[in-house]
Parts: structure tokens; sequence; C-alpha cells
């Protein structure tokens, strides 16, 4: 028998809905898996003990995920990861990590450039103890067409950045690497979307009118201690992306 797919671990909130969080950490295992990973999903058995919640929450998560068209589901045959699948628009917060991770992984990845410099002006306020900071540049492009989608830039402590591999970053965003390959403890994400106009580097590199509007975030990632370790800004196109909050009621 053909091996299952295997996701990547979730520590859960408990304030936050458990089949959101599984559906967004399933989205980013999937959309992150390796070209030689197995289509088939383990049973929702299996997935409901490997994140430890009932069955009818997987069930819920699973029933997120078929509806955006990343899984199919057949009856005796079992869940299957879709190939063609593709990464949905909104931009989505709903104060989840891995949902942060989830909206961020999937698309083919560029590395345009990286390297050591001075804090930036509009930074300094996040990086008071540092006199440089790395600085990453990446390309993103939808999966099936090609056409960029969004560009990142990351600012990273220098002691941090010695540890990230670059094929890390072609395949994770900077959330997951920090978090996961280089050991960070995220203690939260402070994110701040707003309406901008492109300027010549975002024209260029997004295929865009100079001038035409773009969506501007802005994460500021800060560790158990409180100290910042990344702050990122992503330029989206605006004709390809809007943005949604969802409030849950307490």
């Amino acid at each position: 028998m053909t091996s299952s797919f295997a996701p990547d671990s979730l520590v859960l909130n408990r304030k936050l809905p458990l089949w959101y969080q599984v559906s967004q950490s399933l989205r980013a295992s999937i959309l992150g898996r390796s070209p030689d990973a197995s289509l088939r999903l383990p049973t929702e058995e299996q997935l409901a003990a490997h994140y430890g919640v009932s069955v009818l929450t997987m069930r819920q998560a699973l029933k997120e995920l078929e509806e955006e068209g990343l899984i199919t589901r057949h009856r005796r045959r079992g869940t299957f990861i879709e190939p063609a699948a593709r990464r949905g628009a909104p931009v989505r917060l709903l104060g989840s990590i891995d949902a942060i991770v989830a909206q961020q992984s999937g698309e083919p990845t560029t590395i345009l450039g990286h390297g050591p410099g001075p804090v930036p002006g509009e930074l300094a306020e996040y990086f008071p103890d540092c006199a440089s900071v790395v600085t990453y540049r990446r390309l993103r492009r939808d999966g099936k067409t090609g056409e960029p989608t969004n560009w990142a830039e990351n600012a990273v402590r220098p002691e941090l950045a010695a540890s990230i591999e670059l094929s890390d970053l072609e395949r994770w965003p900077m959330t997951k690497v920090l978090r996961d390959a280089v050991g960070v403890r995220i203690s939260r994400i402070t994110d701040t979307v707003e309406a901008r106009l492109a300027d010549p580097t975002t024209a260029e590199l997004l295929q865009v009118p100079l001038l035409s509007p773009i969506l501007h975030y802005t994460g500021v990632t800060y560790d158990a201690t409180g100290r910042v370790v990344d702050v990122a800004q992503i330029r989206y196109r605006g004709d390809r992306f809007s943005f949604s909050v969802t409030v849950e009621a307490r």
C-alpha cells in the first residue's frame, strides 16, 4: 500500500476554533509539500489522533479544505491531495501562527537577494539593540500561470540569519523557517495591512502599472522574550488579493 502524506505537527491554541487551526496547519503542509510526497492523506481517525482533536473536528477541517479544492474525498478509496490545487486568494487573519504560515505557503519562490546591512530607518524601533540586520528579498509566483503575485522583504536578526538555509526559504515562509528550522519560540505576530500605490520596484517585480493599487502587509514577529526577530514587508498585487478578518465570539 502507498504510504500516506505526513502532515506537520501543531500546537493547538484553545482560544481559537480547533477545526480552523487544524485546517490551516494541514493546508500549509499540503501547499509546502515536497514534489515526491504521497498524495494520499491518512484516515480521519489517524489525522485526528495526529492533531489531538476529535474525529468530528477533523471532519470539519477536511470539509474546509475540500471546499477550497485542495483535497478530494472518495468513498472507500480515501482522501487525496489535489495535484493541481492552487492557493486561495484572500489574505485571511484569524490570530494563528499556522494561519499565517498557510497563507504564505505553496507558491514557487525565487530568492532575489540577501545580505547584511544597516537597520533601515523605518525599522529602527523594532531593532534598538542591533547595528545591522540581514535582509531577504523573495518573489512568489502563481504555481499554475507563473504570474508574479507578491514580493517580500524580511529583516532578520543577524544571529538568527546565520542558521537560515536559502533552500528552506525557497520552500517555506520565513515564519515557518524561524520556528521549525532555526528553533525560535514565536510568541506573537503583529499584522498591519494597508492600501498603497506600486513604487517602481514593486511595479517591475509584480508586472503591474506604476502607482497601481497594491496591498502592503507588515508582519512583526516576536520571540518568547518579547524581542523582535523578524519584520516582514510583503507587497501583494491588488488585482489578485483581498483582505478579510474573521472575529470569533468567545
